[in-house]
């Protein structure tokens, strides 16, 4: 029985953040055809964090009438809406319409508001769901939301999404003094996928569908246990002694069974600090917002820029490595959970410091750090992956954390996770978009002087 919830806690993960990460990976083909070139990653962010009109308004509900709320209807609902919203995206994501006298991509980015809406809401209504469930499958759960980008970025790469060859084009020279004479240069051109995007979507489709029933199954577990350790816990300060898994079972016990838990027949326990002060609440919440602001906000408008001068190769496996790091992250969190709040603050500096890296190189580009060697495409990629990863890893012990608090820590937590990808997706949009402060790169064509 644990093995199926621990299945059905991921495969209902996969639908958390599936459209979004989907769209991210196909972005190398998806610019080749729409208007908007590569300035659409700073469209698409801004698109997403405005969605978040969904996860304010779940939020607010939450606040003004507290329990009213039915959050399966709710989970169902978004579901749905993304299942339509990607058979939408698969017929009509290529066309456009005239918009102030240039093509726009209207019903790409309609569409992509409403796959948005879906993902941003599953922020504040799958984890409070989760917590019906003990702690230890909230890992899992996690484990399905990088598996969410994971999975879409090794199709992407089956699919060879981005290849290209540089070939030899002939430009006749307008010289007068010499008519007709051919200059040869070298231009990037993009081969041919092995399938086609309208399929890739297909494949979200499945995904989604996947997700939508593991939901449903989940509803007919049975539950014998506790909603959370808000009404298990009668003195703030409450310590627990939980045996190795983590589960809220234990909490039953705070009071007589922790003394008999320090008996030697027992494994020894893990003490679990339930209560936290205002301060230490504070910090965690804004570990949440910057972990966000970084990985879903700052960072995703520039991870082209600051890989794409290595070549193609280094962009898709730092796309895709990363992406497999999120769901090793949770797998790691599962077996090796470390609560403390001093530990995770250094893990978040160090991300912060790769992601610092990933942010120069962007900045750098098209003339990035060590561009031609062996040393520099190993960095960038090393760096993508560590960055995320070890916010990964952050952002699941914070929400294993809060789960034990309260349901409504969940809630909050979710907000928290919206309001710092808003944050950084603002930032980015008009420095990319508008400002155009970080320059495309070139392989084939490529006049750096060498660091």
């Amino acid at each position: 029985m644990s093995l199926y919830i621990h299945v059905l806690a991921c495969a209902f993960g996969l639908g958390s953040w599936v459209a979004v990460n989907g769209m991210w990976v196909e972005l190398p083909l998806i610019v080749n055809v729409l208007p908007e070139g590569w300035d659409l990653p700073s469209y698409l962010t801004v698109i997403i964090q405005l969605a978040n009109i969904g996860p304010i308004l779940v939020t607010l509900v939450h606040k003004l009438y507290p329990g009213r709320l039915r959050e399966n209807l709710v989970i169902c609902a978004v579901l749905m809406i993304g299942i339509l919203a990607c058979i939408l995206l698969t017929v009509f994501w290529k066309k456009t319409t005239v918009f102030l006298g240039q093509p726009r991509s209207t019903a790409f980015f309609i569409i992509t508001f409403f796959l948005s809406l879906v993902d941003c809401t599953s922020s504040v209504t799958f984890l409070p769901f989760m917590t019906q469930l003990p702690n230890k499958y909230i890992t899992t759960y996690f484990i399905g939301e990088g598996l969410s980008g994971f999975l879409p970025g090794l199709v992407a790469l089956a699919q060879g999404v981005g290849m290209t060859k540089c070939v030899d084009v002939s430009q006749t020279s307008g010289n007068l003094s010499n008519p007709g004479h051919e200059n040869f240069t070298l231009e990037a051109q993009y081969l041919p996928p092995n399938f086609s995007t309208e399929i890739f979507f297909s494949f979200l489709v499945v995904m989604m569908v996947i997700s939508l029933g593991a939901f449903g199954l989940l509803n007919h577990v049975p539950r014998s246990f506790t909603l959370s350790t808000e009404d298990l816990v009668s003195e703030p300060g409450t310590v627990v002694m939980v045996s190795g898994s983590l589960e809220n079972q234990a909490a039953n016990n705070s009071g007589k069974n922790s003394q008999e838990g320090a008996t030697g027949d027992q494994p020894k326990p893990l003490i679990v600090k339930l209560y936290y002060s205002r301060y230490e609440l504070a910090f965690i919440y804004c570990m949440v917002v910057w972990v966000n602001f970084g990985t879903n906000g700052l960072l995703p408008s520039v991870q082209t820029f600051s890989c794409m001068p290595y070549g193609n190769m280094v962009y898709h496996l730092s796309a895709s490595l990363s992406s497999l790091a999120n769901p090793l992250a949770c797998f790691i969190a599962m077996f090796a959970p470390k609560r403390s709040l001093m530990l995770l603050g250094i893990l978040c500096l160090l991300g912060t410091g790769f992601g610092g890296y990933n942010m120069a190189m962007a900045v750098m580009s098209p003339c990035p750090f060590l561009q031609d060697s062996p040393l520099g495409k190993i960095l960038i990629v090393l760096s993508w992956i560590l960055f995320t990863g070890l916010l990964s890893y952050v952002k699941v012990m914070v929400g294993v954390i809060l789960r034990d608090q309260s349901y409504i820590a969940l809630v909050w937590c979710g907000a928290a996770v919206q309001a710092g990808s808003l944050l950084g997706s603002f930032i980015m949009f008009p420095l990319v978009s508008i400002y155009h402060l970080f320059k495309s790169g070139d392989i084939c064509n490529n006049k750096c002087t060498s660091f």
